[in-house]
């Protein structure tokens, strides 16, 4: 489906072009850019947002990924000198090299197939973060704010939640876009905590131990966890053996993880199976 300027959307880009000028309100609203911003867009597309945007914060600085939408976009924006597009992979993007005197603001409408693992990419960098603002999928949202005993909390959820308060706005149809997917999205604004709530001694063995234990999310903790931990030293932390591993806080992550590097195992290894 080709679009007014004659793009088409690409699957293996996982684009879907929004158009609904309500929708694009809502979100700049939500957003609220000021001038002085530093502000960054994952994946402008065909500008919808981006038009926005540049009419408040001129410095607006974008990151695309396909090359036949930049010269779109250098022509579109072909006014706004301080306009800058960076051709790149966002998934392997340093956006660090961005940072001038203040911390990003970072936005995107973030294709569904590369979600979750930029997510990860940008939680890893959220000390140059002031805040994000994403359309995702709307059951990655949910899993993104999951709390303990949701069905939806997993991985994914635990680890935003370490390093960012997750505030879900609002829900977006597929009536939207163009072309229209076939999930609901919904937008998200990530704040990076200004100090961490749970801090773990080592991140890396934190992440194994979540991923080791979401691997066997159906197991209860003792099977889930068996090579990693021992019934005994998860009730040494009051933890209860018998819970399934979505049955546990952020915080008694961080405790298991915290008892390992004491007892001297430096990242475990963890099956790389889960994806939540």
């Amino acid at each position: 489906m080709s679009n007014q300027h004659g793009h088409k959307a690409r699957k293996r880009f996982g684009q879907n072009f929004l158009h609904d000028p309500g929708v694009i309100e809502r979100i700049v609203r939500s957003i609220g850019p000021k001038p002085d911003d530093s502000m960054v867009e994952i994946g402008p597309g065909l500008g919808a947002i981006t038009e926005e945007i540049l009419a408040v914060n001129p410095r607006l600085q974008v990151v695309e990924l396909d090359r036949d939408l930049i010269p779109v976009l250098r022509t579109k924006f072909f006014n706004y000198p301080e306009f800058r597009i960076h051709e790149a992979d966002a998934l392997s993007f340093d956006f660090s090299q961005l940072v001038t005197d203040r911390a990003l603001r970072i936005i995107g409408n973030l294709p569904y197939n590369i979600s979750t693992p930029l997510i990860f990419h940008l939680l890893a960098q959220s000390g140059v973060v002031q805040d994000m603002h994403f359309m995702l999928q709307k059951e990655v949202v949910q899993r993104m704010s999951a709390t303990p005993g949701d069905n939806n909390y997993g991985r994914l959820g635990i680890m935003t939640q370490y390093f960012c308060k997750v505030q879900p706005l609002f829900e977006v149809g597929p009536g939207a876009f163009r072309p229209a997917p076939k999930v609901d999205s919904a937008i998200v604004r990530l704040v990076p905590h200004k100090e961490l709530p749970h801090p773990a001694k080592d991140l890396k063995t934190l992440q194994a131990v979540v991923r080791t234990a979401f691997n066997a999310r159906r197991k209860t903790l003792r099977k889930a966890l068996a090579t990693l931990v021992t019934v005994e030293q998860l009730q040494s932390l009051g933890i209860n053996d018998g819970l399934r591993p979505e049955n546990l806080s952020l915080a008694d992550y961080v405790q298991i993880a915290d008892l390992l590097v004491d007892a001297g195992v430096e990242h475990p290894e963890a099956d790389e199976v889960s994806n939540d």
